[in-house]
């Protein structure tokens, strides 16, 4: 099996495995809470905490979009390879897995390199940078953003889907793992949803961070990206497991 992976720099600083304050399609380092005083202007009738709630999710936005992230990518039409390829080579860092499979061509037994996520792939960069490539309407007119929509007042916004590096490199694990009995689907499998957070410290998995429970009749360990998709590993014993608070 042959994962496609390239990078034009070492990003281990930025896509090691550490567990972020979040679980989900967020990003790894969100600022920390804090209690704000709510009042009233006398002049205005406006709140103070709704006016600084505002001003500070417009900073937040805005570091976001300066900082590297993990974002998914869609394709149509099955050309995740072309739009991968192109990104790559001009510097981009890039996450495409596939899987072998044996076909038969012309009668002849031949092993076929094919997208393990059809036409879905990963790229590493501010959100200011892969929109270089996401609104390349001349080369790439194919490759969008996936997004996820959010309530704003009354207005729907959309920001595109950013990956955790813990969920990324967990991915990784599994689909470079030499197992068959993997499971990656575009669907949501209602078993891990409210599983037990953990990671897998040995074996082929040994590093992959995700939800424990029964499925098909074994343990296994799942990494969700939420609304994405669901990467299931094969068999897990239960000591091969730290759980995380």
């Amino acid at each position: 099996m042959e994962i496609y992976e390239r990078t034009s720099q070492d990003v281990c600083a930025e896509g090691g495995v550490r567990m972020p304050p979040c679980v989900g399609l967020t990003s790894n380092a969100l600022p920390e809470a804090r209690n704000i005083v709510s009042s009233t202007s006398s002049q205005t009738g406006v709140s103070t905490k709704s006016a600084f709630s505002g001003i500070t999710s417009k900073r937040i936005c805005s570091k976001e979009k300066s900082v590297p992230h993990w974002y998914a990518l869609r394709t149509t039409y099955g050309r995740e390879k072309k739009a991968y390829d192109y990104m790559v080579a001009r510097g981009v860092t890039a996450f495409y897995p596939t899987k072998d499979v044996v076909k038969l061509v012309k009668g002849k037994r031949k092993i076929i390199t094919e997208s393990r996520l059809p036409n879905i792939f990963f790229a590493y960069g501010t959100e200011e940078e892969i929109k270089t490539y996401v609104y390349d309407n001349v080369n790439l007119p194919f490759l969008r953003f996936y997004y996820r929509y959010i309530h704003v007042g009354c207005k729907n916004e959309k920001t595109p889907i950013i990956v955790p590096n813990y969920q990324m490199e967990s991915l990784k694990i599994v689909c470079a793992a030499e197992v068959d009995d993997i499971i990656i689907s575009n669907e949501e499998i209602p078993k891990f949803e409210t599983g037990q957070l953990v990671r897998i410290t040995k074996g082929a998995f040994a590093g992959v961070i995700g939800t424990v429970a029964r499925y098909k009749g074994q343990q296994r360990v799942a990494v969700i990206m939420n609304g994405l998709i669901t990467a299931v590993t094969a068999y897990i014993p239960t000591p091969y497991l730290d759980s995380i608070v």
